[in-house]
């Protein structure tokens, strides 16, 4: 897919950038939690699924990886307000530390939800990471302790993001116009 040549995408965010800063983020969670044994990913489906992956390669540490399935855009570009959770973990997170890994975190209105359902099952610890994070939209303050882009209020696809289902197999982040 020729992106640069689309009269609709525009890259924001290289690969090799992409590459670098999830390194970087590896690096940080795995000195962070070198002492912790019991850390489970919680990866939110569907689009984190490509930077949990690079995420999870990155650590140095054990950890369990999970899944949580959240509906939360109904496809399109505006987000109507409702949030539910379509998958549910498969590991019980009690006295577990747990690290939300996000692919964006843009209102705060999913991450809040998500950390609300979390926090009720008793983790030891619950963090979040996320790849992107939009602070121009926060509707709800939400902690994130690991960020690895701030981008500015667009709609972006690529590296799991999508329009419609499309676009998520991009290896950069664009703006979708």
């Amino acid at each position: 897919m020729e992106i640069e040549n689309s009269c609709r995408l525009k890259v924001l965010i290289s690969e090799e950038q992409i590459d670098e800063k999830v390194a970087f983020l590896g690096k940080a969670i795995s000195r962070d939690y070198a002492q912790v044994r019991d850390l489970v990913l919680v990866a939110v489906l569907r689009g984190s699924v490509y930077f949990a992956v690079d995420l999870s390669r990155n650590l140095s540490i054990p950890f369990i990886l999970d899944f949580i399935g959240i509906s939360s855009y109904g496809g399109g570009m505006e987000h109507p307000g409702a949030v539910r959770i379509t998958k549910d973990l498969d590991v019980n997170i009690t006295h577990k530390n747990v690290l939300l890994v996000e692919d964006i975190v843009d209102t705060g209105l999913t991450l809040n939800y998500l950390l609300k359902k979390l926090r009720i099952r008793n983790p030891s610890s619950l963090r979040v990471c996320t790849f992107l994070d939009m602070p121009e939209k926060r509707i709800l303050d939400v902690p994130v302790d690991y960020k690895g882009f701030e981008i500015p209020d667009a709609f972006i696809v690529g590296y799991g993001l999508d329009y419609h289902e499309h676009y998520r197999n991009m290896k950069v982040i664009a703006v979708l116009k």
